[in-house]
C-alpha cells in the first residue's frame, strides 16, 4: 500500500493512502487541541511530523519501545497505548485500527480515538517540562519510574481521554492488586490523568498546570502533597474513594 503525505497549517502526516479519510480528521483533531493547548503550554516552532501507522507491526517497528511499555503496563489499558511521542514526531495507529482495539463498553472507543490528542499532549508537556520530556527510553530508569504517572496522566487529561475512562478504570479496580499511590509505571497509562483529574475538582485545572510544569527536584511525594494542600495519605485515601465511584464501585 503506497505512504501519502496529508498536511494541516500545523501538521504534516504521512500514511497509507487508505487511510487518507481518517487522517483528516485526526489533523483536525490534532489542531483543535493544539489551539486550546497553546494557551497553556508553549508552542512549537516547528511543524510536527504525524506518522500514521496501519498495523500494531509498523509502529512496533518504528517506535520498539511501545512494546516493552505494553507489556510492562495492566491489561486494563493497554489497548489505549496507541503511538510515542517524540520531540518532533507523532507516531500512532491509523483510526480504523484504534477502533479495532477498542472495546465494546461505552467510552473505550472515544477514549482510543482521542489517542493522538494525547500523545500531542504528552509532547508539548514534555516541551515545556525537561523531567517530562519525550522521547521515553529505557535508560532514565528511575526517572521514568517515578514520573511515568505525571507525564502520561497529563497526555491523557489534557488530551480529553480521562473523562472516557471510567469503564477501563473499572475493569482495573476489578483485576489484580490495588494500585499504588501516586500510580506506579503499570499503571502509569491509565490512573495518572484520575490523579490530575482529581486535582483539577479540588484546586483547579490552574494546579494541575502548576503540578505538571513544576521541576519538583524533591520528588513525586512531595510534589503532590504541595499541590494537594495535605499529607500524601489523606489524598492518597480520597484519590482511591475517586477511583471507585468512576469504576461504578462506589
Amino acid at each position: 500500500m503506497p505512504w501519502v503525505e496529508t498536511s494541516s497549517p500545523n501538521f504534516a502526516a504521512r500514511h497509507e493512502l487508505r487511510d487518507e479519510d481518517d487522517v483528516a480528521s485526526v489533523l483536525e483533531l490534532l489542531e483543535d487541541t493544539r489551539e486550546r493547548l497553546v494557551q497553556t503550554f508553549p508552542e512549537p516552532e516547528h511543524e510536527i511530523t504525524v506518522v500514521v501507522h496501519g498495523s500494531t507491526g509498523s509502529l512496533a517497528l518504528a517506535q520498539p519501545y511501545l512494546p516493552l511499555l505494553q507489556r510492562l503496563t495492566a491489561p486494563a489499558s493497554r489497548r489505549y497505548l496507541a503511538g510515542w511521542p517524540g520531540a518532533r514526531e507523532l507516531h500512532l495507529l491509523a483510526p480504523r485500527r484504534l477502533e479495532a482495539r477498542a472495546s465494546s463498553v461505552p467510552g473505550s472507543r472515544e477514549m482510543a480515538l482521542l489517542a493522538p490528542a494525547g500523545l500531542y499532549a504528552q509532547m508539548l508537556v514534555g516541551l515545556a517540562n525537561p523531567r517530562l520530556a519525550p522521547p521515553w527510553r529505557p535508560g532514565p530508569t528511575r526517572r521514568t519510574l517515578q514520573w511515568a504517572w505525571l507525564a502520561l496522566g497529563a497526555g491523557q487529561y489534557f488530551g480529553g481521554q480521562t473523562a472516557f475512562a471510567r469503564p477501563a478504570v473499572g475493569r482495573r479496580l476489578r483485576e489484580g492488586d490495588e494500585p499504588s499511590f501516586p500510580p506506579g509505571l503499570r499503571d502509569a497509562a491509565l490512573l495518572g490523568g484520575t490523579v490530575l483529574d482529581l486535582l483539577a475538582r479540588e484546586r483547579g485545572e490552574h494546579a494541575v498546570v502548576e503540578l505538571v510544569l513544576g521541576l519538583h527536584e524533591d520528588g513525586p511525594r512531595a510534589a503532590l502533597q504541595r499541590a494537594f494542600g495535605r499529607e500524601l495519605v489523606h489524598t492518597s485515601g480520597v484519590w482511591r474513594a475517586h477511583l471507585a465511584t468512576m469504576g461504578g464501585q462506589a
